[in-house]
Protein backbone atom coordinates (compact mmCIF):
# COMPACT_ATOMS: atom_id res chain seq x y z
CA UNK A 1 0.00 0.00 0.00
CA UNK A 2 2.90 2.29 0.83
CA UNK A 3 4.46 1.59 -2.58
CA UNK A 4 1.19 2.42 -4.34
CA UNK A 5 0.77 5.70 -2.44
CA UNK A 6 4.37 6.78 -3.18
CA UNK A 7 3.86 5.94 -6.89
CA UNK A 8 0.71 8.07 -6.92
CA UNK A 9 2.49 10.96 -5.18
CA UNK A 10 5.50 10.71 -7.50
CA UNK A 11 3.13 10.87 -10.44
CA UNK A 12 1.39 13.94 -8.96
CA UNK A 13 -1.98 12.24 -9.30
CA UNK A 14 -3.85 14.70 -7.07
CA UNK A 15 -3.70 17.92 -5.08
CA UNK A 16 -5.07 18.03 -1.55
CA UNK A 17 -7.65 20.84 -1.44
CA UNK A 18 -10.53 22.03 0.78
CA UNK A 19 -13.79 20.40 -0.28
CA UNK A 20 -15.75 22.71 -2.64
CA UNK A 21 -19.25 23.44 -1.40
CA UNK A 22 -21.42 21.97 -4.12
CA UNK A 23 -19.25 18.93 -4.84
CA UNK A 24 -19.85 15.34 -3.73
CA UNK A 25 -16.47 13.60 -3.89
CA UNK A 26 -16.33 10.05 -5.20
CA UNK A 27 -15.06 7.45 -2.73
CA UNK A 28 -12.09 5.12 -3.14
CA UNK A 29 -11.09 1.71 -1.84
CA UNK A 30 -8.09 -0.61 -1.64
CA UNK A 31 -8.01 -3.74 -3.78
CA UNK A 32 -5.58 -6.53 -2.88
CA UNK A 33 -4.28 -9.26 -5.15
CA UNK A 34 -1.75 -12.06 -4.83
CA UNK A 35 0.15 -12.47 -8.12
CA UNK A 36 1.22 -16.07 -8.70
CA UNK A 37 3.63 -17.79 -11.07
CA UNK A 38 2.33 -20.59 -13.36
CA UNK A 39 3.47 -23.19 -10.80
CA UNK A 40 1.27 -21.54 -8.14
CA UNK A 41 4.03 -19.98 -6.01
CA UNK A 42 3.61 -16.36 -4.85
CA UNK A 43 5.34 -13.80 -7.07
CA UNK A 44 4.28 -10.64 -5.22
CA UNK A 45 1.57 -9.02 -3.14
CA UNK A 46 -0.17 -6.18 -4.89
CA UNK A 47 -2.28 -3.34 -3.49
CA UNK A 48 -4.12 -0.92 -5.72
CA UNK A 49 -6.09 2.23 -4.93
CA UNK A 50 -9.30 2.25 -6.94
CA UNK A 51 -11.74 5.12 -7.43
CA UNK A 52 -15.46 4.31 -7.31
CA UNK A 53 -16.72 6.07 -10.40
CA UNK A 54 -19.82 5.14 -12.37
CA UNK A 55 -19.44 7.08 -15.60
CA UNK A 56 -19.57 5.21 -18.90
CA UNK A 57 -16.76 5.18 -21.45
CA UNK A 58 -15.07 2.94 -23.99
CA UNK A 59 -11.45 1.99 -24.59
CA UNK A 60 -10.05 0.08 -27.58
CA UNK A 61 -8.83 -3.44 -26.76
CA UNK A 62 -6.70 -5.71 -28.93
CA UNK A 63 -8.78 -8.47 -30.52
CA UNK A 64 -7.71 -11.96 -29.49
CA UNK A 65 -7.69 -12.97 -33.18
CA UNK A 66 -5.06 -10.24 -33.74
CA UNK A 67 -2.94 -11.83 -30.97
CA UNK A 68 -3.21 -15.26 -32.61
CA UNK A 69 -2.41 -13.90 -36.11
CA UNK A 70 0.61 -12.11 -34.65
CA UNK A 71 1.81 -15.29 -32.89
CA UNK A 72 1.40 -17.33 -36.10
CA UNK A 73 3.42 -14.72 -37.97
CA UNK A 74 6.14 -14.53 -35.28
CA UNK A 75 6.45 -18.34 -35.22
CA UNK A 76 6.59 -18.50 -39.00
CA UNK A 77 9.32 -15.87 -39.30
CA UNK A 78 11.10 -16.80 -36.04
CA UNK A 79 11.01 -13.21 -34.71
CA UNK A 80 11.72 -12.23 -31.12
CA UNK A 81 8.64 -11.60 -29.01
CA UNK A 82 8.98 -9.22 -26.05
CA UNK A 83 6.56 -8.23 -23.33
CA UNK A 84 6.53 -5.02 -21.32
CA UNK A 85 4.24 -3.96 -18.53
CA UNK A 86 3.41 -0.34 -17.74
CA UNK A 87 3.50 0.34 -14.01
CA UNK A 88 0.32 2.16 -12.98
CA UNK A 89 -0.63 2.62 -16.63
CA UNK A 90 -3.90 4.44 -15.99
CA UNK A 91 -2.14 7.09 -13.93
CA UNK A 92 -0.52 8.45 -17.09
CA UNK A 93 -3.84 9.46 -18.62
CA UNK A 94 -4.97 13.10 -18.47
CA UNK A 95 -8.49 13.93 -17.26
CA UNK A 96 -10.93 16.02 -19.24
CA UNK A 97 -13.08 17.18 -16.28
CA UNK A 98 -12.71 18.06 -12.59
CA UNK A 99 -12.99 15.06 -10.25
CA UNK A 100 -12.77 15.16 -6.46
CA UNK A 101 -12.12 12.04 -4.37
CA UNK A 102 -12.01 11.23 -0.66
CA UNK A 103 -8.57 10.65 0.88
CA UNK A 104 -7.30 7.03 0.77
CA UNK A 105 -8.11 4.98 3.86
CA UNK A 106 -5.12 4.61 6.18
CA UNK A 107 -3.27 7.48 4.51
CA UNK A 108 -5.37 10.49 5.51
CA UNK A 109 -3.53 13.79 5.96
CA UNK A 110 -3.03 14.42 9.70
CA UNK A 111 -3.14 18.23 9.39
CA UNK A 112 -6.16 18.38 7.04
CA UNK A 113 -8.20 15.17 7.42
CA UNK A 114 -11.29 16.97 6.04
CA UNK A 115 -9.59 17.91 2.73
CA UNK A 116 -10.33 16.05 -0.51
CA UNK A 117 -8.10 14.93 -3.41
CA UNK A 118 -8.57 16.93 -6.61
CA UNK A 119 -7.47 14.49 -9.30
CA UNK A 120 -4.99 15.72 -11.90
CA UNK A 121 -4.35 12.33 -13.52
CA UNK A 122 -6.53 9.29 -14.18
CA UNK A 123 -6.82 6.62 -11.51
CA UNK A 124 -7.85 2.94 -11.64
CA UNK A 125 -11.61 2.69 -11.29
CA UNK A 126 -12.31 5.92 -13.16
CA UNK A 127 -14.39 4.87 -16.12
CA UNK A 128 -12.54 7.28 -18.39
CA UNK A 129 -9.12 6.04 -17.21
CA UNK A 130 -8.65 3.29 -19.86
CA UNK A 131 -9.55 5.69 -22.64
CA UNK A 132 -7.26 8.41 -21.26
CA UNK A 133 -4.40 5.89 -21.08
CA UNK A 134 -5.02 4.63 -24.63
CA UNK A 135 -4.91 8.23 -25.88
CA UNK A 136 -1.57 8.73 -24.14
CA UNK A 137 0.16 5.57 -25.45
CA UNK A 138 -1.31 6.03 -28.96
CA UNK A 139 0.00 9.61 -29.08
CA UNK A 140 3.45 8.48 -27.92
CA UNK A 141 3.70 5.67 -30.51
CA UNK A 142 2.43 7.94 -33.33
CA UNK A 143 5.13 10.50 -32.50
CA UNK A 144 7.68 7.67 -32.59
CA UNK A 145 6.76 6.97 -36.21
CA UNK A 146 4.30 4.10 -35.68
CA UNK A 147 0.97 4.10 -37.47
CA UNK A 148 -2.20 2.63 -36.02
CA UNK A 149 -3.62 -0.16 -38.20
CA UNK A 150 -7.05 -0.01 -39.84
CA UNK A 151 -7.96 -3.56 -38.77
CA UNK A 152 -7.20 -3.14 -35.05
CA UNK A 153 -6.80 0.20 -33.26
CA UNK A 154 -4.56 -1.42 -30.60
CA UNK A 155 -1.98 -2.58 -33.17
CA UNK A 156 0.82 -0.20 -34.17
CA UNK A 157 3.27 -0.85 -37.01
CA UNK A 158 6.44 0.92 -38.14
CA UNK A 159 7.95 -0.11 -41.46
CA UNK A 160 11.49 1.00 -42.23
CA UNK A 161 13.30 -0.12 -45.39
CA UNK A 162 11.42 -3.42 -45.59
CA UNK A 163 11.93 -4.13 -41.88
CA UNK A 164 9.11 -4.11 -39.33
CA UNK A 165 8.58 -3.15 -35.69
CA UNK A 166 5.17 -4.03 -34.24
CA UNK A 167 3.59 -3.02 -30.92
CA UNK A 168 0.32 -4.52 -29.67
CA UNK A 169 -1.34 -2.71 -26.75
CA UNK A 170 -3.68 -4.58 -24.41
CA UNK A 171 -4.46 -2.06 -21.64
CA UNK A 172 -1.15 -1.97 -19.72
CA UNK A 173 0.46 -5.00 -21.39
CA UNK A 174 2.57 -4.38 -24.49
CA UNK A 175 3.73 -7.05 -26.93
CA UNK A 176 6.66 -5.92 -29.09
CA UNK A 177 7.93 -7.88 -32.07
CA UNK A 178 9.27 -7.62 -35.64
CA UNK A 179 12.55 -8.07 -37.52
CA UNK A 180 13.84 -4.50 -37.03
CA UNK A 181 15.86 -5.25 -33.86
CA UNK A 182 17.39 -1.76 -33.78
CA UNK A 183 13.99 -0.04 -33.86
CA UNK A 184 12.56 -2.45 -31.28
CA UNK A 185 15.46 -1.70 -28.91
CA UNK A 186 14.96 2.05 -29.43
CA UNK A 187 11.20 1.78 -28.83
CA UNK A 188 11.74 -0.14 -25.59
CA UNK A 189 14.22 2.46 -24.37
CA UNK A 190 11.93 5.37 -25.30
CA UNK A 191 8.98 3.72 -23.57
CA UNK A 192 11.03 3.29 -20.40
CA UNK A 193 12.01 6.96 -20.46
CA UNK A 194 8.45 8.20 -21.04
CA UNK A 195 6.55 5.75 -18.78
CA UNK A 196 7.49 3.61 -15.81
CA UNK A 197 7.97 0.29 -17.56
CA UNK A 198 8.63 -3.21 -16.32
CA UNK A 199 10.68 -5.32 -18.74
CA UNK A 200 9.31 -8.88 -18.74
CA UNK A 201 11.67 -10.38 -21.36
CA UNK A 202 10.36 -12.88 -23.90
CA UNK A 203 6.56 -13.27 -23.89
CA UNK A 204 5.53 -16.11 -21.56
CA UNK A 205 2.11 -15.15 -20.15
CA UNK A 206 -0.54 -12.88 -21.53
CA UNK A 207 -4.12 -12.50 -20.19
CA UNK A 208 -4.07 -15.97 -18.66
CA UNK A 209 -2.70 -17.47 -21.90
CA UNK A 210 0.60 -19.37 -21.74
CA UNK A 211 3.02 -18.82 -24.62
CA UNK A 212 5.73 -21.45 -25.02
CA UNK A 213 8.60 -21.11 -27.49
CA UNK A 214 9.54 -24.63 -28.65
CA UNK A 215 11.86 -25.95 -31.39
CA UNK A 216 8.80 -26.44 -33.62
CA UNK A 217 7.45 -22.92 -33.14
CA UNK A 218 5.05 -21.31 -30.64
CA UNK A 219 2.64 -23.25 -28.44
CA UNK A 220 -0.35 -21.33 -27.04
CA UNK A 221 -2.42 -22.85 -24.25
CA UNK A 222 -4.35 -22.28 -21.00
CA UNK A 223 -3.22 -25.31 -19.01
CA UNK A 224 -3.08 -23.57 -15.62
CA UNK A 225 -6.46 -21.91 -16.24
CA UNK A 226 -8.02 -25.27 -17.22
CA UNK A 227 -6.60 -26.93 -14.10
CA UNK A 228 -7.88 -24.13 -11.84
CA UNK A 229 -11.28 -24.35 -13.54
CA UNK A 230 -11.55 -28.09 -12.83
CA UNK A 231 -10.41 -27.55 -9.25
CA UNK A 232 -12.88 -24.71 -8.59
CA UNK A 233 -15.81 -26.84 -9.71
CA UNK A 234 -14.65 -30.05 -8.00
CA UNK A 235 -13.92 -31.91 -11.26
CA UNK A 236 -10.16 -32.40 -10.93
CA UNK A 237 -10.58 -36.14 -10.21
CA UNK A 238 -13.37 -36.73 -12.75
CA UNK A 239 -13.32 -39.55 -15.30
CA UNK A 240 -11.82 -38.33 -18.63
CA UNK A 241 -13.76 -38.66 -21.91
CA UNK A 242 -12.62 -38.38 -25.55
CA UNK A 243 -15.16 -35.88 -26.99
CA UNK A 244 -16.85 -32.81 -25.47
CA UNK A 245 -20.32 -33.70 -26.79
CA UNK A 246 -22.21 -36.85 -27.75
CA UNK A 247 -22.39 -37.34 -31.55
CA UNK A 248 -25.46 -35.69 -33.12
CA UNK A 249 -27.06 -34.97 -29.73
CA UNK A 250 -29.93 -32.45 -29.81
CA UNK A 251 -30.31 -30.29 -26.71
CA UNK A 252 -33.75 -28.97 -25.79
CA UNK A 253 -34.52 -25.80 -23.80
CA UNK A 254 -37.52 -27.11 -21.86
CA UNK A 255 -36.88 -30.78 -21.12
CA UNK A 256 -35.69 -31.92 -17.69
CA UNK A 257 -35.76 -30.66 -14.13
CA UNK A 258 -35.01 -27.04 -13.22
CA UNK A 259 -31.74 -26.42 -11.37
CA UNK A 260 -32.15 -25.19 -7.79
CA UNK A 261 -29.45 -22.59 -8.34
CA UNK A 262 -28.49 -21.52 -11.88
CA UNK A 263 -25.52 -19.42 -10.67
CA UNK A 264 -23.02 -22.29 -10.77
CA UNK A 265 -24.15 -23.23 -14.31
CA UNK A 266 -23.61 -19.66 -15.51
CA UNK A 267 -20.21 -19.42 -13.84
CA UNK A 268 -19.18 -22.74 -15.40
CA UNK A 269 -20.22 -21.78 -18.92
CA UNK A 270 -18.68 -18.31 -18.56
CA UNK A 271 -15.37 -19.87 -17.47
CA UNK A 272 -15.49 -22.31 -20.38
CA UNK A 273 -16.11 -19.47 -22.87
CA UNK A 274 -12.76 -17.99 -21.81
CA UNK A 275 -11.10 -21.38 -22.36
CA UNK A 276 -12.24 -21.35 -26.02
CA UNK A 277 -9.61 -18.63 -26.71
CA UNK A 278 -7.05 -21.38 -27.28
CA UNK A 279 -9.36 -24.39 -27.61
CA UNK A 280 -11.43 -24.31 -30.83
CA UNK A 281 -12.24 -28.00 -30.22
CA UNK A 282 -14.73 -27.09 -27.45
CA UNK A 283 -16.12 -24.02 -29.21
CA UNK A 284 -19.28 -25.69 -30.54
CA UNK A 285 -20.15 -27.52 -27.31
CA UNK A 286 -19.67 -24.39 -25.18
CA UNK A 287 -21.62 -22.27 -27.69
CA UNK A 288 -24.60 -24.63 -27.50
CA UNK A 289 -24.58 -24.75 -23.69
CA UNK A 290 -24.40 -20.94 -23.46
CA UNK A 291 -27.88 -20.77 -25.07
CA UNK A 292 -29.42 -22.08 -21.85
CA UNK A 293 -27.94 -19.58 -19.40
CA UNK A 294 -31.36 -18.03 -18.70
CA UNK A 295 -33.10 -21.18 -17.51
CA UNK A 296 -30.72 -24.17 -17.35
CA UNK A 297 -32.03 -27.69 -16.68
CA UNK A 298 -30.32 -30.70 -15.10
CA UNK A 299 -29.63 -32.21 -18.56
CA UNK A 300 -27.75 -29.02 -19.50
CA UNK A 301 -25.58 -29.19 -16.39
CA UNK A 302 -24.79 -32.85 -17.20
CA UNK A 303 -23.74 -31.81 -20.72
CA UNK A 304 -21.47 -29.06 -19.30
CA UNK A 305 -19.93 -31.60 -16.91
CA UNK A 306 -19.16 -33.76 -19.94
CA UNK A 307 -17.24 -30.82 -21.47
CA UNK A 308 -15.23 -30.61 -18.21
CA UNK A 309 -14.48 -34.34 -18.42
CA UNK A 310 -13.17 -33.75 -21.94
CA UNK A 311 -11.07 -30.80 -20.72
CA UNK A 312 -9.63 -33.12 -18.05
CA UNK A 313 -8.52 -35.62 -20.73
CA UNK A 314 -6.94 -32.85 -22.86
CA UNK A 315 -5.77 -30.47 -20.12
CA UNK A 316 -2.32 -29.94 -21.71
CA UNK A 317 -3.63 -29.35 -25.25
CA UNK A 318 -3.30 -26.04 -27.07
CA UNK A 319 -2.62 -24.39 -30.44
CA UNK A 320 0.71 -24.94 -32.18
CA UNK A 321 2.05 -22.38 -34.66
CA UNK A 322 4.93 -23.91 -36.59
CA UNK A 323 7.91 -22.01 -37.94
CA UNK A 324 8.89 -21.94 -41.61
CA UNK A 325 5.44 -22.88 -42.90
CA UNK A 326 3.85 -21.33 -45.99
CA UNK A 327 2.15 -18.28 -44.43
CA UNK A 328 -1.08 -18.22 -46.44
CA UNK A 329 -4.69 -17.78 -45.37
CA UNK A 330 -7.14 -20.62 -45.97
CA UNK A 331 -10.74 -20.92 -44.74
CA UNK A 332 -13.39 -23.61 -44.21
CA UNK A 333 -17.10 -22.94 -43.68
CA UNK A 334 -20.02 -25.21 -42.91
CA UNK A 335 -23.59 -25.14 -41.60
CA UNK A 336 -25.74 -27.66 -39.77
CA UNK A 337 -29.18 -27.20 -41.34
CA UNK A 338 -31.96 -26.59 -38.77
CA UNK A 339 -29.60 -27.92 -36.10
CA UNK A 340 -31.17 -26.05 -33.18
CA UNK A 341 -34.00 -28.22 -31.84
CA UNK A 342 -36.02 -25.34 -30.32
CA UNK A 343 -35.90 -22.68 -33.06
CA UNK A 344 -35.01 -24.82 -36.12
CA UNK A 345 -32.31 -22.31 -36.96
CA UNK A 346 -29.08 -23.50 -38.52
CA UNK A 347 -25.60 -23.28 -37.01
CA UNK A 348 -22.77 -21.49 -38.81
CA UNK A 349 -19.24 -22.78 -38.35
CA UNK A 350 -16.07 -21.44 -39.91
CA UNK A 351 -12.35 -21.66 -39.25
CA UNK A 352 -9.28 -19.94 -40.70
CA UNK A 353 -5.71 -21.11 -40.72
CA UNK A 354 -2.58 -19.06 -41.33
CA UNK A 355 0.05 -21.51 -42.45
CA UNK A 356 -0.66 -24.59 -40.33
CA UNK A 357 -1.99 -22.78 -37.24
CA UNK A 358 -5.62 -21.93 -36.52
CA UNK A 359 -6.09 -18.17 -36.00
CA UNK A 360 -9.84 -17.52 -36.17
CA UNK A 361 -13.00 -19.58 -35.73
CA UNK A 362 -16.70 -19.22 -35.03
CA UNK A 363 -19.60 -21.44 -34.01
CA UNK A 364 -22.84 -19.47 -33.98
CA UNK A 365 -26.55 -20.01 -34.41
CA UNK A 366 -27.88 -18.13 -37.46
CA UNK A 367 -30.20 -15.16 -36.74
CA UNK A 368 -33.12 -16.48 -38.82
CA UNK A 369 -34.46 -19.80 -40.10
CA UNK A 370 -33.04 -21.03 -43.43
CA UNK A 371 -35.40 -22.63 -45.94
CA UNK A 372 -32.84 -25.04 -47.42
CA UNK A 373 -29.41 -26.52 -46.79
CA UNK A 374 -28.06 -24.37 -49.65
CA UNK A 375 -29.33 -21.21 -47.97
CA UNK A 376 -27.84 -22.23 -44.59
CA UNK A 377 -24.45 -22.99 -46.17
CA UNK A 378 -24.56 -19.79 -48.26
CA UNK A 379 -25.16 -17.74 -45.12
CA UNK A 380 -22.25 -19.48 -43.39
CA UNK A 381 -20.03 -18.68 -46.37
CA UNK A 382 -21.13 -15.02 -46.23
CA UNK A 383 -20.16 -14.79 -42.54
CA UNK A 384 -16.80 -16.39 -43.33
CA UNK A 385 -16.33 -13.88 -46.18
CA UNK A 386 -16.69 -10.99 -43.72
CA UNK A 387 -13.95 -12.52 -41.57
CA UNK A 388 -11.73 -13.00 -44.67
CA UNK A 389 -12.12 -9.29 -45.49
CA UNK A 390 -11.00 -8.33 -41.99
CA UNK A 391 -8.14 -10.86 -41.86
CA UNK A 392 -6.92 -9.67 -45.29
CA UNK A 393 -6.90 -6.08 -44.03
CA UNK A 394 -4.99 -7.17 -40.90
CA UNK A 395 -2.38 -9.07 -42.94
CA UNK A 396 -1.92 -6.11 -45.29
CA UNK A 397 -1.54 -3.79 -42.26
CA UNK A 398 1.22 -6.11 -41.04
CA UNK A 399 2.89 -5.78 -44.48
CA UNK A 400 2.18 -9.43 -45.32
CA UNK A 401 0.44 -8.82 -48.63
CA UNK A 402 -2.52 -11.02 -49.50
CA UNK A 403 -2.10 -10.86 -53.29
CA UNK A 404 -4.02 -14.09 -53.94
CA UNK A 405 -7.66 -15.21 -53.80
CA UNK A 406 -8.21 -16.65 -50.32
CA UNK A 407 -9.55 -20.20 -50.74
CA UNK A 408 -12.79 -20.87 -48.82
CA UNK A 409 -13.77 -24.54 -48.70
CA UNK A 410 -17.46 -25.45 -48.58
CA UNK A 411 -19.00 -28.95 -48.80
CA UNK A 412 -22.24 -27.81 -50.49
CA UNK A 413 -21.92 -27.55 -54.27
CA UNK A 414 -25.11 -25.48 -54.67
CA UNK A 415 -23.79 -22.84 -52.24
CA UNK A 416 -20.46 -22.72 -54.15
CA UNK A 417 -22.33 -22.23 -57.46
CA UNK A 418 -24.62 -19.63 -55.95
CA UNK A 419 -21.64 -17.58 -54.80
CA UNK A 420 -19.98 -17.81 -58.23
CA UNK A 421 -23.09 -17.17 -60.33
CA UNK A 422 -24.07 -13.50 -60.72
CA UNK A 423 -27.58 -14.45 -61.93
CA UNK A 424 -30.09 -14.29 -59.08
CA UNK A 425 -32.15 -17.46 -58.82
CA UNK A 426 -35.86 -17.29 -58.08
CA UNK A 427 -35.26 -19.62 -55.15
CA UNK A 428 -32.85 -17.20 -53.47
CA UNK A 429 -34.78 -13.95 -53.84
CA UNK A 430 -35.79 -14.07 -50.14
CA UNK A 431 -32.15 -14.26 -48.91
CA UNK A 432 -31.26 -10.94 -47.31
CA UNK A 433 -29.16 -8.68 -49.52
CA UNK A 434 -26.17 -8.56 -47.16
CA UNK A 435 -25.55 -12.28 -47.59
CA UNK A 436 -24.77 -11.64 -51.29
CA UNK A 437 -21.66 -9.81 -50.07
CA UNK A 438 -19.74 -13.04 -50.76
CA UNK A 439 -20.79 -13.03 -54.42
CA UNK A 440 -19.15 -9.64 -54.86
CA UNK A 441 -15.93 -10.82 -53.18
CA UNK A 442 -15.80 -13.89 -55.44
CA UNK A 443 -16.31 -11.75 -58.56
CA UNK A 444 -13.53 -9.40 -57.40
CA UNK A 445 -11.30 -12.50 -56.99
CA UNK A 446 -10.62 -11.74 -53.33
CA UNK A 447 -12.16 -15.09 -52.38
CA UNK A 448 -12.17 -18.37 -54.27
CA UNK A 449 -14.96 -20.76 -53.27
CA UNK A 450 -13.83 -24.38 -53.51
CA UNK A 451 -15.79 -27.57 -53.00
CA UNK A 452 -14.53 -30.08 -50.44
CA UNK A 453 -15.68 -33.58 -49.51
CA UNK A 454 -17.83 -33.62 -46.34
CA UNK A 455 -15.43 -36.13 -44.73
CA UNK A 456 -12.61 -33.59 -45.07
CA UNK A 457 -14.64 -30.55 -43.96
CA UNK A 458 -12.85 -29.49 -40.77
CA UNK A 459 -15.48 -26.77 -40.07
CA UNK A 460 -17.87 -29.65 -39.25
CA UNK A 461 -16.28 -29.50 -35.79
CA UNK A 462 -18.03 -26.14 -35.23
CA UNK A 463 -21.57 -27.19 -36.23
CA UNK A 464 -22.34 -30.52 -34.54
CA UNK A 465 -21.20 -33.22 -32.13
CA UNK A 466 -18.95 -35.74 -33.91
CA UNK A 467 -17.82 -39.34 -33.40
CA UNK A 468 -14.46 -39.82 -31.66
CA UNK A 469 -12.51 -40.77 -34.83
CA UNK A 470 -13.78 -37.84 -36.88
CA UNK A 471 -13.43 -35.41 -33.96
CA UNK A 472 -9.79 -36.36 -33.25
CA UNK A 473 -8.92 -36.19 -36.96
CA UNK A 474 -10.32 -32.65 -37.31
CA UNK A 475 -8.73 -31.56 -34.03
CA UNK A 476 -5.35 -32.69 -35.38
CA UNK A 477 -5.97 -30.72 -38.61
CA UNK A 478 -6.61 -27.58 -36.53
CA UNK A 479 -3.20 -28.16 -34.91
CA UNK A 480 -4.75 -28.46 -31.45
CA UNK A 481 -2.08 -30.75 -30.02
CA UNK A 482 -0.60 -31.94 -26.74
CA UNK A 483 2.10 -29.90 -25.05
CA UNK A 484 5.50 -31.40 -25.84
Amino acid sequence: MGEEISALEQNQTWDLVPKPRDVKPISCKWVYKIKRRPNGSVERYKARLVARDYDETFSPMAKLTTVRVLLALVANKDWNLYQMDVKNAFLHGELDREIYMTQPMGFENEVHPEYVCKLKKALYGLKQAPRAWYGKIAEFLSRSGYSVTHADSSLFVKANGGKLAIVLVYVDDLIITGDDDEEIHRTKENLSVRFQMKELGQLKHFLGLEVDRTQEGIFLCQQKYAKDLLQNFGMLECKPISTPMEPNVKMCAYEGKDLEDATMYRQLVGSLIYLTLTRPDISYAVGVMSRYMQNPKKSHLDAVRRILRYVKSTIDYGLLYKKGEDCKLVGYCDADYAGDHDTRRSTTGYVFKLGSGTVSWCSKRQPTVSLSTTEAEYRAAAMAAQEITWLTQLMNDLHQLVDYSVPLYCDNQSAVRLAENPVFHARTKHVEIHYHFIREKVLQEEIEMRHINTDDQVADLFTKGLSTGKFENFRRQLNVVQRM
